[in-house]
């Protein structure tokens, strides 16, 4: 029933995405933690054999999609189709505030950072504002590493005397 619904009640606690299926989020957390399949060109890791397949692409150069109105190039399809919102003008994600248009979904969730609300992970020691769980979390490193700094001063102070 969630296919036709569109809900999605299982979070990942690492970032913004949602998941219809428990094991759809099982499977998206282990792109966060396991990474079993290295480039050997580049020493990026991968979780899927897949994801390296695609990724191995960058390195060939080789853009098997090419757009049938100016014959530009993609490494991916989904650029092809982004791409050819330019001839069509077609953009399908509009924000609900200010009805501006895009092309690409994530151009849209960027965009709406601008509003009020818009980042509401906010930082307990600074309140800087972020727009996903993860990048706060990453943030608060800035100030852990800050303040063992300072330990560290206080420890040496001591050693002094």
């Amino acid at each position: 029933m969630r296919i036709h619904t569109g809900e999605k009640p299982y979070k990942c606690s690492q970032c913004d995405k949602a998941f219809k299926r428990n094991s759809e989020l099982t499977t998206h957390i282990n792109n966060h933690t396991i990474k079993t399949y290295q480039c050997s060109l580049c020493d990026n890791d991968f979780s899927t054999n897949s994801d390296l397949t695609i990724h191995m692409k960058i390195h060939t150069g080789k853009k098997q999609y090419k757009c049938s109105v100016c014959d530009k190039e993609f490494l991916h399809n989904r650029y092809l189709k982004y791409h050819m919102s330019i001839h069509t003008g077609i953009k399908p994600y509009q924000c609900e505030q200010c009805d501006k248009d895009f092309n690409i979904k994530h151009e849209l969730t960027k965009h709406r950072w601008i509003h009020p609300g818009g980042k509401p992970y906010k930082c307990s020691q600074c309140y800087k504002g972020f727009t996903s769980n993860s990048d706060l979390t990453i943030h608060t490193r800035i100030h852990i590493l800050e303040n063992m700094g300072k330990s560290k001063q206080v420890e040496n102070s001591y050693k002094l005397e």
